[in-house]
């Protein structure tokens, strides 16, 4: 049984996949979802400085991506909460899945293979490899 579900989401229509995935599966009532996004630590200009006031131009994207999250929150008849982080990708996903102790992680895969999986990186095979729950990856229709 699912108790507590990472559902790692990013910007891309993809993510519109996830939810779909997530909402059809048979999931007991008091399942926890969890709705995470990670933003790369190459997107450094993201960065925000918790020390001083922001601007609205600084927080901006933050808002974007919180938007993005709870507009896909509302759509869940779970329990849920959001998580943005800085970092890696593959590692934020997995150090939220031990804090929370997921039984489960879902993410997309982009699909990439060959010369540009190996440039571009495969978060969601090392989200794979390296989680220590079950990972359900979504692949893109096509």
């Amino acid at each position: 049984m699912f108790n507590t579900i990472i559902v790692a989401l990013d910007s891309s229509e993809l993510s519109d996949r996830v939810i779909k995935t997530i909402q059809h599966l048979q999931l007991s009532p008091a399942a926890k979802i969890i709705l995470a996004h990670v933003i790369p630590t190459s997107d450094s200009d993201l960065e925000i400085a918790a020390d001083r006031p922001q601007s609205e131009a600084e927080t901006l994207p933050y808002r974007h991506i919180e938007k993005q999250l709870q507009a896909y929150q509302g759509s869940l008849p779970f329990d849920s909460q959001l998580e943005i982080a800085n970092g890696d990708p593959a590692e934020e996903i997995i150090r939220l899945a031990n804090i929370y102790q997921a039984d489960l992680i879902a993410i997309g895969s982009r699909g990439l293979t060959g010369v540009d999986r190996i440039l571009q990186g495969s978060v969601s095979s090392q989200v794979v490899e390296d989680a220590s729950c079950s990972v359900l990856v979504v692949k893109p229709v096509g």
